[in-house]
Parts: structure tokens; sequence; C-alpha cells
């Protein structure tokens, strides 16, 4: 009886050992938002103004704004009733205080340096999107770059340890 106890409790550690859950990354939830169709488009609101993103008519809402280095997924929904949305990655080391803007166009420059990591291309009201990617130690900026989005607000820094 000792003898199948033992190997029975022998074969549940091996078992268990071999389904153990894989470390998977870390995924932040994302809110791709907005006032609605009849807010007021601002072009104050950029990093380099250091505004109050709490005035700003839209925004990105992460539910974790400092994560561990490795993978990791964005889970991103759009949560606007009626204006589309997106979410590119860029990395900040080469613009710690300033995004390369181009204000004729109303929009960052995604060909700059690290300013296009990979994205959450545009989504309609209510659709919802997952990016994967590897980040490294660092800040990042999360910006929809719809035409005068991230100007009015539209961003989020992230904190990668």
């Amino acid at each position: 009886m000792k003898r199948l106890l033992a190997s029975t409790a022998a074969a549940v550690l091996a078992v268990s050992t071999l389904t153990a859950p894989v470390w998977a990354g870390t995924t932040i939830n994302v809110d791709l938002w907005d006032s609605g169709a009849d807010m007021v488009m601002v072009d104050n609101m950029r990093l380099k103004d250091h505004p109050d993103l709490s005035k700003a008519p839209m925004g990105i809402k992460i539910s974790q704004a400092t994560v561990p280095a490795g993978e990791v997924t964005f889970k991103a929904v759009n949560s606007s009733k009626n204006i589309e949305h997106e979410m590119v990655v860029a990395s900040l080391a080469k613009h710690p205080d300033s995004v390369p803007f181009k204000a004729k166009l109303s929009r960052v420059d995604e060909n700059a340096p690290n300013m296009n990591m990979g994205e959450i291309s545009e989504l309609e009201p209510g659709e919802k999107a997952s990016l994967t990617l590897h980040l490294t130690p660092g800040k990042y900026l999360l910006y929809c770059n719809v035409a005068g989005h991230y100007a009015s607000g539209m961003w989020t820094l992230l904190t990668v340890k």
C-alpha cells in the first residue's frame, strides 16, 4: 500500500510539473476613448506641452502604467460611440521630451526612429484588437495617430522595468 501511494504521489507530481503554466508575459487592457461627436478638438495636449490630460477631449487609459520587461500584450477596445481610433507604440529613448510631430498633418511622424514599434490599426467604434510586443526597459508612448487625436490628448506613457 505504501508503495502504491508513493508511486501515485510521484505520478501526480510529474503530471503537475508537465502541465504547469508557462509565463505568458503581461497583459495591459487599453481603453481608447473620446468625449463624443460634439467634442471640441484641441492642439495643445501633446507630450511637450506637459498637459493636464484630465481636461483632454480624448485619451488612452491603460490598466497598468508600469510593467516588467518582456512580452507585453495590449488588448485594446475602442469605446467611442462614433469615432475611429488606433494605438501606436513608440519608444521615447530618442525622444524623451518631445515627439516628432508634423503640424501640417496634425500627426506624429511614425517614420522617425522608434516612433512605430507596432500598432493596432484603426478600430471602428466598439471594435477590439490586440498586439503583442517584446519590450525592453525604458519609457514608451502609446498614442492614436488619427489626424488631430494625439494633439488632443490621445496618448499615455508606459514604463517598462
